[in-house]
């Protein structure tokens, strides 16, 4: 299975981005897995949050395939602690053959991106900018990665 996280917008904080590399790179000795950026819409200015959200969609559904597991982490999915996750990432592994996270804009994701997904996944009741997000969410791959294997990176 490859496993994809799509991005909308680079991450800007170099410290950020060195520790997501770092953790795709760990995520990369346990299965296939990828960061795709969707650069972000310029001269938006006169758009809507609607047409923000509309046009970046149409961005994100470009680069999906039509089998693909897609899962959106958006603050209103499920939360699941990191050993659950571990398990839910593992019977994924078996069944699904891309499997695609998404996280959106700043304004969220349209209704076109919500209904192709099959789940939503949240990382906490809080609210953290997108930027710790894509850290906080390659760590959480890493560590289920971990979990699955018995090794000795996470403790109950």
């Amino acid at each position: 299975m490859k496993t994809i996280l799509i991005l909308v917008g680079k991450t800007t904080d170099k410290h950020f981005q060195a520790s997501i590399n770092d953790y795709v790179e760990r995520i990369w000795h346990y299965m296939p897995f990828e960061l795709l950026t969707i650069p972000e819409l310029r001269n938006t200015k006169n758009l809507t949050e609607e047409q923000h959200k509309q046009m970046e969609g149409e961005l994100i559904l470009k680069q999906l395939q039509s089998q693909d597991t897609v899962v959106l982490l958006d603050e209103h999915g499920k939360e699941l602690r990191s050993i659950e996750l571990a398990r839910w990432l593992e019977q994924k592994r078996n069944t699904a053959r891309r499997l695609v996270f998404i996280v959106g804009g700043p304004y969220g994701f349209s209704p076109a991106v919500y209904a192709r997904a099959q789940e939503q996944l949240s990382l906490s009741k809080m609210t953290f900018s997108h930027q710790m997000i894509r850290l906080i969410f390659t760590e959480q791959v890493y560590r289920a990665c971990t979990i699955i294997k018995g090794e000795p990176y996470h403790h109950e």
